[in-house]
């Protein structure tokens, strides 16, 4: 066999390879799509994630919260379904088959026989969940942002009572040390008239903030400005009395070391949560829970009682994992909004190795059953690899029509290198029409039909034999009569008795029919390995044994030349 031919040869398999590459490949994009695999796959991750390993995963705990995230309006917003009733018709077959198979199957952990693997009344989920919609339905869902504002109400609120407790002070000192003064007492009754403004002042403030219509540095601005004011207002009044003056100079001493510094009194107050209280929210154990639950059993009772059952029902590994992330965020940070955004940051960060490391779990899987389903189109197609070499190696006919074919296809699709993902699947999907093009025009050796499987097992010369061995043994020659090889189904029997009969006819030729029967066995499995390597895999590969193929080529000699003519 010479170099030319071993190229035709090879480059006429990997063409059959590629066309059963193509079908392998839609059916399991279609199996995948019809049972959500890739959906399935992300939430089972999810779930690991969450639970911290493989085991706790199957925990009610854990499948509750994951339920919780799936149902969270960023994550449903990235499910998109098919609309109308004939869209969805094949998707409705496949609930239906669904829906009877979990009248068999044993629930999950914390879920009720008719609650689909995606929760309650979700029958599909999203494939793919970006890294920062994670992140902010995990904080939702965990309520971090109204707990950490019930937590900041509560210290407001303390802190605002400590502040008039301070400024009451400084009056009620003074007049205990100079109780007799009257001139000073005018100005005592004055200052306490003022202080009940004060007071009103301070409580819309806090109101303001509750209520979302103020910032926390806005709040503290509008606090320090009533101070400011009720201090103006004493001095409008203020006498020559010396105690009075020296009231106003402790009460604006007071007010500068309170507001001078919005950050610094937000800081030394601890009105912001740093990112360790923050997580401490998740745990009804903790006094920091404690302290907002406070506010929001004041405010809510029913919300409250909410959020507790759902923070008790928390797996303890979240808790953990969250702590683990927030030893590498800032934990003293002047502003709660930069410890949750940096918290924020590290959980994509976690969710995106996580996704990193279920990808390869998912290729795995998915080469595996892209084994299984290449196997089974090679035994389904009657696709034996040891056949296919033999059939092209000895048509010369049948061999230059698919090497012209699989050059064909080449030059249709051929993009060149450095094309992304959008243009692969595009040139797939060219790749395919072009070969089911071409293979209108091919009799590919693969198939059970009786013409092919006489070329595979050789059942003339084998008839011939038997014949001369055994006389009077049914052959599949007997059933064809004298067609010369022909079909010949005059006889009524179906090609599986035909096999039957071969196989097990003839004592003296059975142990090499098992045997032969073992080559194609051989063969199948070869050619299923092969198919599941993938379409752009053998694509590439005909891509480079064609340049090859080209390069290798003899250049055409140039016409002769007729000297004599030439020069005479």
């Amino acid at each position: 066999m010479n170099l030319p031919l071993i190229f035709d040869v090879t480059l006429g398999l990997i063409f059959i390879y590629l066309s059963l590459s193509l079908l392998a490949a839609e059916i399991q994009e279609m199996i995948a799509t019809v049972f959500q695999w890739r959906a399935q796959h992300l939430r089972k991750s999810i779930e690991i994630l969450l639970g911290g390993d493989a085991r706790t995963s199957e925990e009610a705990k854990v499948i509750y919260l994951a339920n919780k995230i799936y149902s969270n309006p960023l994550i449903q917003s990235l499910n998109q379904e098919a609309k109308g009733f004939m869209a969805t018709l094949p998707r409705r077959l496949t609930w239906l088959f669904a829906s009877l198979y979990r009248l068999f199957k044993k629930p999950r952990a914390g879920m009720g026989q008719n609650e689909t693997f995606f929760g309650e009344k979700q029958r599909s989920a999203p494939s793919y969940i970006p890294s920062g919609s994670f992140a902010s339905s995990l904080l939702d869902t965990l309520h971090l942002p109204e707990l950490v504002q019930n937590l900041v109400e509560s210290r407001l609120e303390l802190f605002t009572k400590e502040r008039l407790t301070e400024i009451k002070q400084v009056l009620d000192k003074l007049s205990q040390e100079n109780s007799f003064d009257e001139e000073f007492q005018v100005f005592l009754n004055n200052a306490n008239r003022e202080f009940i403004q004060l007071e009103a002042d301070f409580e819309r403030a806090v109101l303001n903030f509750e209520e979302k219509k103020a910032t926390l540095n806005g709040t503290i601005s509008y606090l320090g400005t009533s101070v400011e004011r009720y201090i103006d207002n004493l001095q409008l009044n203020l006498g020559e009395g010396e105690l009075s003056k020296i009231a106003i100079f402790r009460l604006k001493s007071l007010h500068k070391d309170m507001f001078s510094d919005f950050d610094r009194t937000i800081l030394l107050a601890g009105l912001k949560p740093n990112i360790n209280e923050v997580i401490k929210l998740v745990d009804t154990s903790t006094d920091i829970y404690q302290e907002a639950a406070k506010v929001l059993k004041r405010k809510d009772n029913a919300t409250h009682q909410k959020i507790e059952r759902f923070i008790q029902n928390l797996p303890p590994s979240l808790s953990d994992n969250l702590t683990a992330l927030a030893r590498g965020v800032r934990t003293k940070v002047i502003d709660t909004e930069e410890g949750i955004v940096s918290l924020r940051r590290h959980l994509e960060g976690s969710f995106d190795k996580s996704m990193d490391r279920a990808s390869g779990v998912y290729k795995r899987n998915a080469k595996g059953v892209a084994v299984l389903i290449g196997l089974l189109l090679a035994l389904g197609a009657n696709a034996d690899t040891f056949h296919m070499v033999s059939r092209l190696s000895k048509d010369s006919i049948l061999r230059q029509t698919v090497t012209q074919n699989a050059s064909n296809v080449l030059n249709q699709n051929n993009s060149g290198t450095g094309i992304t993902v959008q243009q692969m699947q595009a040139n797939l999907r060219n790749i395919k029409e072009s070969t089911d093009s071409a293979l209108t025009d091919i009799s590919l050796p693969v198939g059970w039909t009786e013409t092919n499987l006489r070329r595979q097992l050789d059942w003339g010369s084998e008839a011939e034999t038997e014949a001369n061995s055994q006389a009077g043994v049914k052959t599949l020659m007997s059933y064809q009569g004298a067609q010369g090889g022909q079909n010949n189904n005059s006889d009524g029997l179906p090609l599986f008795q035909k096999i039957i009969s071969w196989t097990f006819s003839g004592p003296n030729l059975f142990p090499q029919r098992i045997l032969r029967w073992g080559f194609i066995f051989v063969g199948w499995i070869v050619s299923g390995i092969a198919i599941s390597m993938g379409a752009p895999f053998w694509f590439d590969m005909i891509n480079r044994l064609v340049n090859v193929r080209n390069t290798g080529k003899v250049p055409t000699p140039p016409p002769s030349r007729n000297i004599d003519s030439e020069y005479y």
